[in-house]
């Protein structure tokens, strides 16, 4: 997560301090999803939440790690009641004027996924995407997500049996050496299945993107070798088992 005005947690863990800065949060969407690459990524993140959450008008949705409102627009347009939260006010400012530029409705919060200031299954869904990977806590802001919603969950993680480990291991080396880098996590499915059953959870389905390393797909360039890679993949079983990142929804137990 990003810095707020109260955070839970060191506020100089990389988290809140690298995204409070007003350059990283006006250039984010650039370094995120420029390029060829970076469109196919967030068509296909578009695509995976739309699947996920099929007709979302009038439902109310809680985006948490907004960052600069992506997938919030992007529910907001499709007819949801959307409420966004993000502990980095640079961010949010640049949420706020997309979301203006595009004409929704959203309320933006500033907010920590530590501590969310809602009541126990005030949303019907809850979406929290590229914050799992960065907060200090993860086990707590996933039990905070799981808490405010009232049927749904939808997160994604670096898959931890996958090449995205070697850029991890790769990016926490450089951070340890003095780099400005974000030093992530991955994780299992089976570690995050867990702890969403520990907060009355069960996954019902599941979205792999790629098997080769994301920063491989960008150093190439080619939107081309990107999609062909992934249907080969595909065919011979190997993003079942080995693609990354993984987008989960997960659905709140009958009990």
């Amino acid at each position: 997560m990003k810095k707020g005005s109260s955070p839970l947690y060191d506020a100089d863990h990389y988290s809140y301090r690298l995204y409070a800065d007003a350059a990283t949060a006006e250039s984010f969407d650039d370094q995120r999803f420029g390029g060829a690459i970076g469109s196919l990524l967030a068509a296909e993140q578009a695509r995976a939440i739309a699947g996920f959450v099929g007709d979302p008008a009038n439902r109310t949705i809680l985006d948490v790690g907004t960052g600069t409102g992506r997938a919030a627009i992007q529910l907001a347009r499709a007819g949801a009641r959307v409420t966004a939260v993000d502990a980095s006010e640079e961010m949010l400012s640049v949420a706020r004027r997309r979301a203006a530029q595009e004409h929704v409705d959203i309320r933006f919060l500033s907010g920590d996924a530590h501590q969310l200031t809602f009541a126990d299954r005030s949303f019907d869904l809850v979406i929290s995407l590229r914050v799992l990977m960065h907060t200090p806590d993860w086990r707590r802001a996933l039990a905070e997500l799981c808490r405010v919603a009232d049927r749904f969950v939808i997160i994604d993680y670096p898959s931890m049996a996958s090449f995205a480990v070697l850029q991890v291991l790769a990016r926490r080396a450089a951070y340890a050496l003095g780099a400005r880098t974000e030093p992530y996590r991955a994780f299992s499915t089976r570690t995050i299945a867990r702890e969403l059953r520990a907060g009355g959870f069960q996954i019902r389905s599941v979205h792999r993107q790629f098997v080769l390393p994301i920063a491989l797909h960008k150093a190439i360039g080619s939107a081309a070798f990107t999609m062909r890679t992934r249907v080969l993949s595909e065919r011979l079983g190997l993003l079942r088992v080995f693609g990354s990142p993984i987008t989960v929804l997960a659905e709140r137990c009958a009990f």
